[in-house]
């Protein structure tokens, strides 16, 4: 299968190579374009844990000097590749969730008491889901840090166009809610909602399928479980 991949180009490449281990090709065209937030403040307090709701946010910990003390913090990611990103960042101890923020929610709960310390939660600019809620009706104190931004792109990129255009695509890989939307978006807006009836659209969770709604002619498939590993599962062998 030929396959378009909107992921921001961090996480392009090692989707493809998952892709292609499975016999797959991968067109990438990112949607979103990360930018870190360098010079932001890191918040200081006797955090008992970090939070991590996306590989950026392990990798925006990762770039920095002043967060070489949080190191020893425990870090509590999202799910497996959120985990993968913040070992890599030089995390040591890390625990990786279901894939969404309500199953990270529950992870911690099971695992931290609300009165061993806040927690710090490392964040882009827009967030999926409430994170702080979730925990807070667990009797938590949160608070986040904003460390990057994640734009979304204004038109469709060439590559894209050209593979719909073309008719050489069998199907797209969205994992975000906001992805999905912008994808929708912008294939709308280039006139190109004919070219993508009867594609597949492999989406990560049933939010990320509602997104696509101005985009019918797509055939949804959704993950049974929100993670990279649940998504590969949908694609033929």
């Amino acid at each position: 299968m030929r396959l378009l991949v909107t992921r921001p180009e961090e996480d392009s490449t090692p989707l493809a190579d998952a892709l292609a281990a499975l016999g797959h090709e991968a067109v990438m065209a990112p949607l979103l374009t990360i930018r870190f937030f360098d010079d932001a403040p890191l918040p200081e307090g006797a955090w008992q844990a970090l939070l991590v709701t996306s590989a950026n946010g392990a990798r925006a910990l990762g770039r920095r000097e002043d967060a070489r003390p949080l190191l020893q913090l425990p870090v509590f990611a999202v799910g497996a590749a959120s985990a993968d990103a913040a070992r890599a960042a030089g995390f040591a101890h890390v625990e990786a969730a279901g894939g969404d923020v309500e199953a990270l929610a529950g992870h911690v709960s099971e695992a931290l008491a609300p009165g061993g310390g806040p927690l710090l939660h490392v964040a882009g600019s827009a967030v999926a889901g409430d994170l702080a809620a979730l925990l807070g009706a667990k009797g938590f104190r949160m608070e986040r840090a904003v460390l990057y931004e994640a734009t979304l792109a204004k038109t469709l990129p060439g590559v894209a166009r050209e593979a719909l255009e073309g008719g050489t695509l069998d199907g797209v890989v969205l994992y975000s809610p906001r992805t999905a939307r912008a994808f929708a978006s912008l294939v709308t807006a280039a006139g190109l909602e004919a070219c993508v009836s009867g594609l597949a659209a492999y989406c990560l969770s049933p939010a990320v399928a509602a997104a696509l709604e101005r985009l019918p002619g797509l055939t949804v498939k959704i993950a049974r479980q929100p993670d990279q590993a649940g998504l590969l599962c949908l694609l033929p062998s």
